[in-house]
């Protein structure tokens, strides 16, 4: 289970689809937690879920598909549980957009991003050279500062864009939150896993109604 932004809408949908979650409804600051039936939840921060999934900690997670494209783990990807939707952009100082004239100029671009993975992939893919800065903190500051010419970032609404007097200029790709299981024991808990992911799903396109 992430912890962060993706947890309620995860708990609810899971509810949803017939899995008792008052472990988790309960709260506190456990990391582990039983349900009644003996299914155990772990939670953790998102970036960590593919590598519980892939190691067999865990038979199965939910993560955002930014995490899945970034961190490249070795797992099936199940469903789209069409919760915690955003994108990832490419996004530069508002005005023209200064990307073309660099890259003629110096040959290079310079972006900040959280994201390296998919940002140099990105790039690479459109025949761009790129010089990646990795931040961890407002990747915002990028372009303002003079540290990159643009950012790579997950954003929801654009308004903390907006707000720093950046534009979206690329669209690489729409994310949501998925269901990914660990390949082993998607062999071996094939039945159970099967299952729960067609409830999931009817929980999903429920809630589309």
């Amino acid at each position: 289970m992430p912890l962060g932004a993706l947890y309620q809408d995860a708990i609810a949908l899971l509810g949803a689809a017939g899995v008792d979650v008052a472990p988790l409804q309960a709260g506190g600051r456990k990391l582990v937690f039983q349900a009644d039936d003996a299914t155990v939840f772990i939670t953790t921060r998102p970036s960590d879920v593919p590598t519980y999934v892939e190691a067999g900690a865990a038979d199965i997670g939910i993560v955002g598909r930014d995490v899945i494209n970034e961190r490249r783990p070795d797992v099936y990807e199940l469903l789209d549980l069409r919760f915690g939707e955003c994108r990832m952009v490419y996004a530069t100082a508002a005005g023209e957009d200064p990307t073309p004239e660099i890259i003629a100029r110096l040959g290079v671009l310079r972006v900040a991003t959280k994201y390296p993975q998919i940002a140099e992939a990105h790039f690479l893919a459109t025949g761009r050279q790129v010089e990646l800065v990795k931040v961890s903190g407002s990747v915002e500051l990028g372009p303002l500062v003079g540290l990159a010419d643009g950012i790579v970032d997950l954003v929801a609404t654009g308004t903390t864009l907006r707000e720093n007097g950046l534009v979206e200029r690329e669209q690489i790709f729409h994310s949501s939150a998925r269901l990914i299981a660990n390949r082993v024991s998607h062999k071996l808990r094939a039945e159970d896993i099967d299952a729960l992911t067609a409830r999931l799903a009817q929980a999903v396109a429920a809630e589309a109604v």
